[in-house]
């Protein structure tokens, strides 16, 4: 049983929040353009990188922390464009525990300057960068799917 489910617009089967809204920080990190994903080990599904801001943590504090625990690489939080901010209320986690959470996710961006060493943390199974074709192949969270559309869409526009 996986450890998460996302839920996105989804009224009729997303549970009702049991806990506020919890901010969230998320990355589109490139290279070469292509996007790189993390393989969940909480879900078994790709995702970006990135996770919940800690207490008194602003979004760019979170994603500088959360690049450099998911994939062993520093970025200093300054590099990170903020791009977008996901908040429709139906962008919904709910864990093993019990606890369900609204998400509100502040999308930054960073274009790795040559390709990057990257070190699997315990939280992935696998991290790999993706073109657009690639990303019709795989699941990706439901909380993100519509994300890493808008940035391939965006990207070409």
């Amino acid at each position: 049983m996986a450890i998460v489910t996302f839920y996105n617009c989804d009224p009729k089967d997303a549970p009702k929040t049991t806990q506020g809204a919890h901010l969230g920080a998320n990355a589109i990190l490139t290279w070469n353009g292509k996007l790189l994903l993390e393989k969940r080990r909480d879900s078994d599904i790709w995702g970006m990188v990135g996770g919940g801001c800690k207490k008194y943590e602003t979004g760019r504090d979170a994603i500088a922390r959360e690049t450099y625990e998911e994939l062993g690489i520093r970025v200093p939080k300054e590099k990170f464009v903020k791009l977008a901010v996901y908040d429709n209320p139906g962008r919904i986690a709910a864990y093993r525990d019990g606890s369900i959470w609204r998400m509100v996710n502040v999308i930054y961006g960073y274009e790795f300057p040559e390709e990057p060493v990257l070190r699997i943390s315990s939280e992935s199974k696998e991290l790999r960068f993706f073109s657009k074709e690639e990303i019709k192949d795989i699941e990706i969270a439901i909380t993100h799917a519509d994300i890493v559309a808008d940035w391939f869409t965006n990207r070409e526009g």
